[in-house]
């Protein structure tokens, strides 16, 4: 594996590592079931396949360069290509963070989008959480599907799969990830009695206008 800066960014790593075991403590992720990466030089580091995170050391983080180069001693996770492509598309985003939190994947089943039902779904960017068409996990037309959802948006759910959270570093995305399953939290149980009332468009955009400059705003 080369040792070039580019490539092999040993504190990246280790905020990856942390982060993967982060998801398991807090709840959103179960097992190995979830993915993160962040940006490094013309490419990204992101997850090994099926690797328990407590294994994990900086050596098992993959390399993927924007042009389909892959640097490391293990398999990258299924869905680099979504992280990948996201990266590629969108030169603000620093981190990724994919997991399957109970109430975002439950939602995510039921195919419902998150509506603005609480101010705070403005951490994402807009008025809702689109939930993704389904695809195969893994695919280019997962990818597609993700990278259509999260325009104008720093998150998104996946039909019958989880959730896509960004950021402008690892820390805001696991902040978002964990904001993000406290909304689904709060929708299920909004509509265990019903639909619930939504907050404008415009009261979310006054949100958005009012969190600008705040420590977890891009």
């Amino acid at each position: 594996m080369s040792d070039t800066a580019q490539t092999y960014d040993t504190s990246a790593r280790h905020e990856i590592i942390t982060a993967c075991r982060e998801m398991n403590r807090s709840g959103i992720n179960q097992g190995t079931s979830g993915n993160i990466s962040m940006r490094s030089g013309e490419g990204i580091l992101v997850t090994p396949t099926s690797l328990p995170y407590n294994d994990m050391t900086p050596e098992d983080i993959v390399w993927i360069g924007f042009d389909g180069r892959i640097e490391g001693r293990r398999r990258p996770s299924s869905e680099w290509q979504f992280h990948r492509d996201i990266m590629a598309a969108r030169p603000e985003v620093e981190a990724i963070v994919h997991a399957h939190p109970t109430a975002c994947t439950t939602l995510s089943i039921m195919e419902k989008d998150i509506p603005p039902l609480h101010y705070m779904v403005a951490i994402c960017g807009g008025h809702n959480v689109r939930c993704a068409p389904y695809a195969t996990f893994g695919t280019k037309e997962l990818s597609d599907h993700a990278l259509a959802a999260l325009e104008d948006r720093s998150a998104c759910l996946l039909a019958h799969h989880g959730m896509i959270v960004t950021g402008s570093s690892l820390v805001q995305a696991m902040w978002r990830a964990v904001e993000l399953e406290t909304l689904a939290k709060q929708y299920l149980g909004c509509l265990t009695v019903g639909e619930p009332p939504l907050l404008s468009e415009l009261e979310i955009r006054n949100v958005l206008d009012r969190m600008a400059g705040y420590g977890h705003s891009d």
